[in-house]
């Protein structure tokens, strides 16, 4: 009695003295709410987990999870003392997939696990534990500890241990829309009018506008939407064909796959759902069940799709071969998340460029220091985190090989070569992105793009890696009536390249086999052993340079309508040539096909002869002069009439998103005759120092002569242009130069909130902040920086012609090394999966998701995305 009795005292002395040590703390421990996620398997700054060595600590207060080196920042930062530290202990069951997972806990569940099952199907038991750790003194209460702890701390942890998945709930919040089925997708009545859609080509049957269309049920109308309606522009005429029609439903284009697709109601003014959407898109021709079978199931393709592709995974993967595994900095591999191997492949390859590791992982320190206070959503610390992550080597060391102790590797060692896990890369890279943000298989090549994008948004004021991508297109468009012509140039980062299929050296064998396959079809036999066209590298580059036809080219000599041809060149040369293969088309049933092809890719290529000329003698410009103002028939006739000018609102959003006031952007397009954003910046660059830039465009009245450069504002009145001190007072305020401020003022009509938003993505060139009066030519600095003549061949320059505000472009010689290239497998890019192959050290290395290994046979003629760097200057 006297035991249990003393027992019970030291219990409760122990309850009283956690209650006193928690009361300073009580205020900063919440209880996790419905919109809260909580971070508890992986470090907001590594990838350190509840199976690292140290844990995991999960802030009682933000939730968010760190491992045990970054956890002393959060807690210098922010003050919060609260900690909650995870350890799963990990030991290997059985090698065999299948079956059920055995679990062992201490008491209760502590954590959501969510992968008990790695990417062999090896099973493993969890030893889960879990305590409350109060810094700076690290002093812990082991958990569970209800008795001893106070009601709301108990509640907090039993919340937070027991909370979903911070990625989990994501998902579930962006597939649980509350999407209602529409009241008119039973009852719909569509017309048999003959409508077929075709896989491609499609434009808005009012305007020609070529994004952002939608496909009314009904009739089968291809039509545009509004502006913003889907992120894109877009002048209503879906909306406006609803209206004289009422034709209730339609869907979206360019988001038609087999899982499904994005669709409207005007009547009910909201997205809904059409669970007979396959039926009605089979009306007009597009065959969503042939989709289905030629897609996915549970992140690998169908048995259907898989048996024509056998040997193409074979070589791809080199199976069969022993690959020997490599470890260490740089050889880290990424796990595939179910369908992520197109984001893992693309980081493998960014990554292993030096520009991408300086900018993010060289400046990693200041990088995290200076990270938000919710460091998971900022792109910046998550690039560096994945950096870090793929070249530290931490997480990729070889297993013990002593056979003295094999059988403890079996018991613990736990997943320690098996990559880093992408989740909150992804969810980040992801967030508001239809296609990213989904479970689906995506294309490598438009992920490349959308990093890209995210890259160059995020680099203001600071160093810009995707510079190393950036190049320009000289574009010839000639009149095939008049012979004259016109150039423009635009920014691009990729350069595609056609896969002619006529031009197969085996041309004989690829006929005779489809011959057979069509026999085999119709006799319901097995089809033949399929063949690959076989490509020459050279077919594809002649391709690509061959003119193509300029769908409705206006013409400014003839002031009409036209045939023209476009033929395309290169103005610079990038650092580093990304070259993608168009390997993939739509069949007439809108089903996706990739064609098989072999194309004996060069190690080495001198792209010099095409680089663009310019104006040749002999050539005759087109006038510049903009297409006639179409007018409404209600209004011909009016005198004095203000025309309301043709403009393609979607191209000057564009340009608007970039930091140009919005009526400089309206002008140019107009200027410009819809010809794209493309052209339209290039008048902005040319045109920005007038007074009037960012005037709203003014045209004349319908009796006056037409348009013209000068009566159409831009021979106007100067303008007193100069920005009120007191908006440079407000924006110096903040810490930018004068001459900064000034400039973003006159660029935004000054407007102060987009001149902030101006000067955010146009920084400061150091050469105009150190002498206001030095000319650019006079300004030499050292390495890539040097501005030199275009056609230079030593290093790597920025053109003499860039602006200040315009896209910052290096050039140099077209003598380019391959270095990696990415492989798809698989029947379509909604399909399949993704490997990459890199060069390190004068070798090549697969990245086979987790797996990495020397390879013995690279597929570079299967290749799908093919990265060249300049060859340095002999």
């Amino acid at each position: 009695l006297r035991y249990h009795c003393g027992a019970r005292s030291r219990n409760a002395k122990m309850a009283a003295d956690l209650g006193e040590l928690l009361v300073p703390y009580m205020p900063t421990i919440r209880v996790p709410r419905a919109g809260d996620r909580v971070f508890k398997s992986e470090c907001a700054f590594s990838y350190d987990s509840p199976e690292s060595e140290g844990g995991l600590y999960v802030c009682m207060n933000t939730f968010l999870g760190f491992g045990r080196e970054h956890v002393e920042r959060h807690y210098r930062k922010t003050g919060q003392s609260v900690y909650m530290l995870l350890k799963r202990h990990v030991k290997e069951v059985r090698g065999a997939a299948g079956g059920a997972i055995s679990r062992r806990r201490n008491g209760r569940v502590f954590l959501d696990l969510e992968l008990n099952r790695d990417f062999n199907g090896d099973e493993y038991e969890c030893e889960d534990e879990a305590k409350l750790v109060i810094f700076p003194d690290h002093f812990e209460i082991p958990l569970p500890n209800i008795e001893e702890l106070p009601a709301l701390v108990t509640i907090a942890c039993d919340a937070a241990l027991n909370a979903a998945s911070a990625y989990k709930k994501q998902e579930s919040d962006s597939w649980d829309e509350e999407i209602q089925v529409s009241k008119h997708a039973r009852s719909l009545r569509q017309q048999d009018n003959g409508v077929r859609i075709p896989p491609s080509g499609w434009k808005c049957q009012k305007c020609e506008m070529r994004e952002n269309l939608w496909l009314n049920l009904t009739d089968g109308a291809v039509l545009c939407g509004k502006w913003f309606f889907d992120g894109a522009g877009g002048n209503g005429h879906a909306l406006d064909h609803y209206k004289d029609t009422n034709f209730p439903l339609a869907v979206k284009l360019d988001n038609i796959t087999a899982d499904g697709a994005d669709i409207y109601s005007f009547d009910e003014e909201e997205a809904v759902l059409d669970p007979h959407i396959s039926e009605h898109l089979q009306h007009f021709g597009i065959d969503m069940l042939q989709m289905q079978q030629n897609g996915t199931e549970n992140g690998h393709l169908n048995t259907e799709s898989v048996r024509p592709r056998v040997s193409e995974w074979e070589v791809i993967q080199e199976s069969g071969m022993k690959l020997k595994e490599v470890y260490g900095s740089g050889f880290t591999g990424i796990k595939n998340l179910g369908n992520s191997c197109y984001l893992g492949t693309t980081m493998q390859v960014l990554f292993s460029i030096p520009e991408f590791q300086r900018a993010y992982v060289g400046n990693l320190q200041r990088i995290y220091d200076y990270s938000p206070l919710d460091p998971t959503t900022d792109f910046s610390t998550q690039m560096a985190k994945l950096g870090h992550g793929l070249l530290s080597g931490l997480y990729s060391k070889p297993p013990m090989k002593s056979e003295l102790i094999e059988q403890v590797m079996r018991e613990e060692y736990k997943h320690q070569s098996k990559g880093i896990s992408p989740k909150m890369f992804k969810a980040m890279v992801s967030k508001g992105h239809p296609e990213f943000s989904s479970n689906r298989q995506q294309d490598a090549h438009e992920f490349f793009l959308h990093l890209i994008n995210l890259v160059e948004r995020n680099s203001a004021g600071s160093e810009n890696p995707s510079d190393v991508f950036r190049y320009l297109v000289e574009e010839r468009v000639q009149c095939c009536q008049t012979q004259k012509v016109c150039y423009n140039q635009k920014v691009d980062y990729l350069m595609q390249l056609p896969a002619p299929m006529e031009a197969a050296s085996n041309r004989e064998e690829l006929i005779a086999y489809e011959a057979k396959r069509r026999e085999a079809e119709e006799n319901m036999r097995a089809p033949p052993e399929p063949v690959r066209a076989r490509i020459p590298f050279t077919a594809c580059l002649q391709a690509f340079t061959e003119p193509e036809n300029v769908p409705d080219f206006w013409s400014s000599a003839l002031q009409a309508k036209s045939a023209g041809v476009k033929t395309s060149r290169f103005a610079s040369f990038p650092e580093y040539l990304v070259v993608q293969i168009k390997k993939f088309t739509f069949g007439v049933d809108w089903v996706p096909k990739k064609l098989d092809l072999s194309i004996d890719v060069p190690d080495f290529l001198d792209l010099s002869r095409l680089r663009g000329t310019g104006l040749q003698a002999g050539e005759e410009e087109l006038p510049d002069l903009t297409p006639p103002i179409v007018l409404p028939e209600d209004t011909r006739g009016k005198d004095h009439f203000q025309v309301s000018p043709d403009i393609d609102e979607s191209a000057a959003m564009q340009l608007a998103e970039m930091g140009f006031p919005l009526e400089a952007c309206r002008k140019a397009v107009y200027y410009t005759g819809n010809m794209g954003p493309e052209m339209a910046f290039n008048w902005i660059i040319a045109h920005m120092e007038e007074p009037d830039f960012a005037e709203p465009l003014a045209l004349p009245s319908f009796m006056e002569p037409g348009p013209s450069m000068a009566s159409l504002g831009l021979a106007a009145t100067p303008l007193d242009n100069q920005p009120p001190e007191e908006s440079i007072a407000i924006l110096t305020s903040m810490g930018f130069p004068r001459r900064h401020t000034v400039q973003a003022l006159k660029a935004t009509n000054n407007n102060l909130e987009r001149a902030l938003d101006w000067i955010f993505t146009h920084p400061e060139r150091e050469e105009e902040a150190s002498d206001d009066l030095l000319d650019m030519s006079d300004i030499m600095e050292p390495n890539d920086n040097t501005f030199s003549n275009a056609n230079t061949n030593s290093h790597s320059t920025l053109s003499p012609d860039q602006d200040a505000s315009g896209p910052r472009i290096k050039d140099g010689p077209g003598r380019y090394e391959l270095f990696a290239f990415i492989s798809h497998m698989g029947a379509s890019t909604m399909s399949g999966r993704y490997v990459c192959h890199i060069k390190k050290e004068g070798r090549w290395v697969i990245f086979n998701d987790h797996k990495v290994c020397l390879s013995e046979r690279p597929p570079k003629d299967l290749g799908y995305i093919y990265f060249y760097r300049r060859l340095s200057s002999c």
